[in-house]
């Protein structure tokens, strides 16, 4: 299992919302990046939150300027809509990409990515909200907006594409901090085939834990439990690999 920071970016702040809305500004994202590195974080995830919604990504400066500095793996999404712009957050010195409103705005752009760039760089990044009983929607542009799409017909499709991973973010419990989406991953868990990543809700190393005895190959993202300084990477990691 590995443990993967969150960092969403704004205007050059750290931001944390609940439900991704309501954002408050948490801090520097080159001290809180750096800080998480040192303490063992197996990779680093960073969302340009308003990317998508402004047509654009501005973090490449940051992942060059980061990248100088930190050596774990780090992933890119925000905005991350053609093969430019991929191959220009490769070239500044990202590991991997995750694409979600690309994905949907243009139905080829995963399979297209995967076969240009290879399945491992290429993440689909997936915000899903339970819509009724056993029924999930994906959105996009942060959650703002709804695509019509049935998330189960949507996770076969990027699998089918060639995405190397997933990440799976339930709106209903980002940012809560009372437990990851359980019903959600049950239900979501049957079908996926790929390396899954979790994110939404961790409020404690108990709901690790509980993922990481009941689902094989997942890893967690979290943010929430780490910025407001609840508990730190290396002592998640000691209660998890005893």
């Amino acid at each position: 299992m590995r443990i993967i920071p969150r960092i969403d970016i704004k205007n050059n702040y750290v931001i944390k919302g609940i439900n991704l809305e309501g954002l408050r500004k948490i801090g520097d994202p080159k001290e809180i990046i750096e800080n998480y590195s040192n303490e063992n974080a197996d990779e680093i995830l960073i969302m340009d939150s308003v990317a998508s919604l402004y047509g654009r990504n501005n973090l490449f400066e940051l992942i060059k300027e980061i990248t100088k500095e930190i050596f774990i793996p780090i992933t890119l999404g925000g905005g991350i809509k053609s093969l430019n712009d991929i191959e220009a957050a490769l070239n500044s010195g990202a590991d991997k990409v995750a694409i979600n409103s690309g994905a949907v705005e243009n139905k080829n752009l995963i399979s297209k990515a995967a076969q240009t760039f290879g399945s491992s760089t290429i993440i689909s990044s997936i915000e899903a909200k339970k819509i009724n009983q056993n029924k999930w929607e994906p959105y996009i542009n942060c959650g703002r907006e709804k695509t019509g799409l049935n998330l189960f017909d949507w996770i076969k499709k990027v699998q089918d594409d060639g995405c190397g991973e997933i990440i799976l973010t339930s709106i209903d419990k980002e940012g809560t901090e009372d437990g990851f989406d359980i019903d959600l991953i049950e239900s979501a868990y049957k079908i996926i085939y790929k390396p899954l990543i979790l994110c939404g809700g961790c409020g404690s190393i108990d709901d690790v834990i509980y993922i990481k005895e009941n689902f094989e190959d997942c890893s967690v993202s979290i943010a929430s439990i780490i910025h407001y300084k609840k508990y730190k990477i290396k002592n998640i990691k000691e209660k998890l690999f005893l």
